[in-house]
């Protein structure tokens, strides 16, 4: 089970519009709480938290004063999820971590205790947290995966990755661009036969855009 976990927040959100004129998206309130707030209510207990940021970083740092969180602030440019996960490396440590995307709100058992019940890292460099497109609450489009009956990954399919996982960061010292998606590590991964996912089994909603603050409102509200 990792000690450490990466929390995504850098982004522009410019799917948000105006939401994001003056606060970064993870500042940004469902249910009367920040959604940073959501996300870092699912890692309590975890030793090593980490959330990076770039967009409007100050609000990010300033709204984790005296939290015991620390804020890998990436300047000048923005570095994807990839870059930003290595960039923080030094602070999180050379073992598996969890990563987590902000601008997700759950409704179901807390997504990384059950990443941490199916991570076997003798089979796994990465094990994505899934949801089917029918819990998947505010998601636009298709899905992303498809969930083999062994456990392992396909492209394209019913899965919804839910910007939940655990993964192994040695591969990241061989992609030689700056900025780059955690995408490649899981092709490499994927290609090597050892990208795996899970389902979730609760609802899932992205509040990567304005509508989905309402219908993640809706979700939690059913769900107490």
């Amino acid at each position: 089970m990792p000690h450490a976990v990466m929390l995504f927040a850098a982004g522009f959100g410019t799917r948000m519009g105006a939401l994001t004129a003056d606060r970064p998206k993870p500042l940004i309130e469902v249910a009367g709480k920040p959604l940073l707030d959501h996300a870092l209510e699912l890692t309590a207990g975890l030793p090593t938290r980490v959330v990076n940021a770039h967009y409007r970083a100050e609000q990010v740092a300033a709204h984790l004063d005296r939290s015991g969180v620390v804020v890998s602030v990436e300047q000048p440019q923005i570095l994807d999820t990839g870059g930003g996960l290595r960039h923080a490396l030094p602070l999180l440590g050379p073992e598996p971590v969890y990563t987590l995307n902000t601008d997700a709100v759950w409704a179901g058992p807390n997504p990384l205790h059950l990443l941490a019940e199916a991570w076997d890292p003798a089979r796994m460099d990465a094990l994505l947290l899934c949801v089917p497109l029918t819990n998947a609450v505010g998601r636009k489009g298709a899905g992303d995966f498809t969930l083999e009956g062994d456990g392992q990954l396909r492209w394209k399919g019913d899965q919804v990755y839910t910007g939940a996982q655990i993964l192994k960061t040695e591969l990241l010292a061989e992609i030689p661009d700056d900025a780059f998606s955690l995408r490649l590590l899981w092709q490499r991964m994927g290609d090597q036969g050892r990208l795996y996912g899970t389902s979730y089994p609760g609802h899932w909603a992205d509040v990567g855009h304005p509508e989905g603050i309402l219908l993640a409102e809706e979700m939690l509200a059913r769900h107490v």
